[in-house]
């Protein structure tokens, strides 16, 4: 996780093929992962699963996403279990050792996700303003040190896809797992809120 280690900023960016375009169709959700300079440094794909499942849970589906290096180098798994309400993934390294995960909470009208080590010790908050819909902030207590931002694909891209591209602000000076966590967060964000449930 040298290169997660290496950066402060990552976009990470929704990748559509056409069939599934034309279609409507929801296919496995694929990403790539893009450090401040642009370089792609990691690939995230969900591994296949029935296709009833994507049809009948939608955006509730489980899924598990492995993130590899562009060479095919394992880094971290990413599961999410099937849950109806307070959804919640979990993160693992490239040795299965459990590195934490991020579970919804309740809250009125407000987005909100605890973020959480490998022991189940809190050491930040997702918050997601009510005026701010495309933004989760990093918080600590009420300070907001970084941020996770879905940012505008273009307009070919959100009328005909919902294709997603996000921006991650990491607090500065955390270390590697913490990051991997909140890149982690950012796909649960996209399936639980910006992903279309039931296809059009």
């Amino acid at each position: 996780m040298d290169r997660l280690a290496a950066t402060r900023t990552l976009a990470v960016r929704q990748r559509k093929e056409w069939g599934e375009i034309l279609t409507g169709f929801e296919a496995r959700n694929r990403y790539s992962v893009h450090d401040a300079d642009g370089r792609e440094i990691y690939l995230v794909a969900e591994i296949a699963g029935s296709w009833l499942r994507r049809i009948f849970l939608g955006n509730w589906r489980p899924f598990e996403m492995p993130v590899v290096t562009p060479d095919g180098a394992a880094v971290l798994t990413i599961r999410r279990p099937f849950r109806w309400f307070f959804h919640v993934v979990h993160v693992s390294g490239a040795d299965g050792r459990p590195l934490g995960s991020v579970q919804q909470r309740f809250a009125w009208l407000r987005r909100r996700f605890c973020v959480r080590d490998a022991a189940g010790r809190d050491f930040c908050e997702l918050y997601g303003p009510i005026f701010h819909p495309w933004t989760f902030e990093i918080r600590e207590g009420e300070r907001v040190l970084g941020r996770i931002v879905k940012r505008w694909s273009g307009t070919g891209k959100e009328v005909f896809t919902d294709a997603d591209n996000f921006g991650v602000e990491f607090p500065r000076g955390w270390e590697v797992s913490r990051k991997a966590i909140l890149l982690a967060a950012v796909f649960l964000i996209d399936f639980l809120y910006f992903e279309r449930s039931g296809q059009s």
